[in-house]
């Protein structure tokens, strides 16, 4: 799959998507949170449809097109199963208080109700679902999994040099 972004001044950002049969799909997201989103001919020429969603739709969207929610029956109401989960990336800066520790000993899952899904290391190195043995360096970009306040004090309290 190729994706293309343009900078839209004034609007937003748009990504140009060619999937891996050949389809091209546009989405623009604009400053105000609304997103269009249109699919084009086989020739990539001219929109056949378009759909315009607000930022709660876009995320729910998402949620289902990122595998995060699956409803396996018809149901009278359609909501989404994890609607107050967030994924957050964030990266460890110099001094914060997380550096040098263990994910176990910072009890980030029993003290903040976070997971850390992945770590990407500085050196680029890769960490998929690290276990509570795994150190935390400066410069780490976490993955993490949680409700938004919890993040956030995670974030605030462990990943900045602010804690």
């Amino acid at each position: 799959m190729n994706i293309r972004e343009v900078e839209l001044p004034g609007i937003g950002v748009k990504f140009e998507v060619i999937t891996r049969n050949d389809e091209k799909i546009v989405i623009v997201v604009h400053d105000d949170g609304r997103r269009e989103i249109y699919h084009f001919d086989t020739d990539h020429e001219e929109s056949v449809s378009s759909v315009i969603l607000n930022d709660s739709e876009a995320r729910k969207v998402a949620a289902i097109l990122g595998g995060m929610v699956y409803k396996p029956r018809a149901l009278d109401t359609i909501e989404m199963a994890f609607d107050d989960l967030l994924i957050e990336w964030f990266k460890v800066e110099q001094d914060a208080p997380a550096i040098n520790q263990t994910i176990g000993n910072l009890e980030v899952r029993n003290k903040y109700n976070v997971t850390v899904i992945a770590i990407l290391k500085k050196n680029m190195k890769q960490l998929f679902n690290p276990g509570s043995e795994t150190i935390i360096d400066v410069g780490d970009t976490l993955v993490l999994s949680g409700e938004r306040t919890q993040l956030k004090r995670l974030i605030s309290e462990l990943l900045t040099n602010t804690g």
